[in-house]
């Protein structure tokens, strides 16, 4: 095959499945990893994270940490600050990617982004998650009234500010739900300090 066809043939797959792929999704399509780093170094790919290529053709994504999570840790979730960044609850600017990962499991190593890694157990792990589909990908994100619940849980580390501003936040959404609120701070554990601020929503 002549690098012009090869070249063509891989503009194909890729579009084919959303504009981004792993190395091991393009070489299982049969895209020789030549090509992919020949399209890499002529412009034609965009490299995003280690083994994730997308067409440069493309507009940029609008979260391009979250597709590099989305695609390299499918198991882990967005959690926290970075959950609350993706539904639009805080006013801070993530400068790492807090994912949740399943007590007892390894730590994940990127090279980028920069992660924050929490481990959640139990049902504190497996309730509350929300998949949304993102450039091609699917993106596990803890909704926004289990996420409130995990700032407060962790709110030593992140600051109660963010949890407080969150649910201020929260109480403006079309969403809004106490019965949620109440449900996962039982879940995390921290009714008893969730309880006063809620009453002062109602």
């Amino acid at each position: 095959m002549s690098v012009n066809k090869s070249v063509r043939v891989a503009l194909e797959l890729f579009r084919e499945h959303g504009g981004t792929l792993q190395t091991r999704e393009a070489l299982r399509l049969g895209i020789h990893p030549r090509t992919l780093y020949m399209m890499r170094d002529a412009g034609i790919l965009q490299q995003l994270g280690r083994g994730l290529y997308r067409l440069a053709e493309l507009p940029l994504p609008a979260e391009p940490d979250l597709l590099v999570v989305a695609y390299q840790l499918p198991t882990a979730v967005i959690c926290l600050v970075s959950a609350l960044a993706f539904y639009e609850l805080t006013t801070q600017i993530p400068h790492t990617v807090d994912i949740a990962v399943s007590r007892g499991s390894r730590r994940p190593v990127m090279d980028y982004p920069p992660l924050r890694v929490f481990w959640f157990s139990g049902p504190a792990w497996t309730e509350g998650i929300e998949t949304h589909a993102i450039e091609g990908a699917n993106l596990r994100v803890y909704a926004p009234a289990k996420t409130i619940a995990d700032c407060f849980k962790y709110r030593n580390k992140i600051g109660l500010d963010i949890a407080l501003e969150a649910l201020m936040r929260y109480r403006q959404q079309p969403e809004f739900s106490i019965d949620l609120l109440i449900r996962y701070a039982e879940i995390c554990r921290v009714k008893h300090v969730m309880e006063p601020y809620i009453e002062s929503l109602v």
